[in-house]
């Protein structure tokens, strides 16, 4: 399933630079999270808008911005896999 996945996304052999580029944008986002999750946070408050009448109270405290550093470690490993894998 793998090989057949990477052969549409590459043709005959070469890979789509898109992937490359997306794969970077999902890295850099992954490693934001591990580094400043508050500033993800910042981002995330004009989607809240509608449904939420005070920022303030519904931001995460240290345990669960230490839970979004946790899942960026995950994630930004799981990036990296994939690199490695468009590449191989």
């Amino acid at each position: 399933m793998r090989s057949q996945l990477l052969a549409d996304a590459g043709g005959n052999g070469g890979t789509n630079p898109f992937l490359y580029v997306l794969l970077a944008l999902f890295l850099v986002m992954g490693i934001v999270q591990v580094a400043r999750p508050q500033l993800l946070w910042r981002l995330n408050r004009p989607l809240q808008k509608p449904f939420v009448k005070d920022y303030d109270a519904t931001e995460p405290n240290a345990r669960g911005y230490a839970m979004n550093r946790a899942v960026g470690v995950v994630f930004v490993i799981a990036v990296v896999w994939m690199f490695f894998v468009l590449i191989r």
